[in-house]
């Protein structure tokens, strides 16, 4: 909404401007739930390790396709050589539907439809990060 209209609209009609879904504040309390989907092939926090999928630790505002020791698809490697950083932003986009946010990647992980459940994981991943 452009801004003079949300100036002029807001106060006349009670209406609320929101920011994007990405940028709310998730809850990481329910985000550590949402994360037991995840730890099939991915692990979290002090003692976190690459398994199957890479560790998560410091995820947001990391390049894609960087953590060491791990064999990532072309694809993830390619968008990192691209610029592509996993920000809060674009780990919603892609936790949404990962294959076709990043077609090839290996993840093979329908994705996380509810936009609250995606913040609340990005919320986790962060407070485990020490972000």
């Amino acid at each position: 909404m452009c801004k003079w209209i949300r100036v002029l609209l807001v106060p006349v009609l009670g209406l609320a401007w929101t920011p994007p879904a990405a940028a709310q504040a998730g809850d990481a309390e329910n985000g550590k739930d949402v994360f037991k989907a995840c730890r099939a092939c991915h692990q979290v926090g002090p003692a976190a390790k690459n398994g199957i999928g890479p560790a998560l630790n410091g995820i947001v505002g990391r390049t894609a396709g960087t953590i060491a020791g791990f064999t990532y698809s072309d694809a993830n490697k390619d968008a990192g050589t691209k610029g592509l950083v996993w920000t809060e932003d674009t780990l919603f986009r892609y936790l949404e539907n990962p294959a076709a946010f990043m077609p090839g990647n290996k993840m093979a992980y329908a994705g996380i439809k509810d936009e609250a459940d995606r913040r609340d994981l990005i919320a986790y991943l962060k407070q485990q990060s020490g972000q």
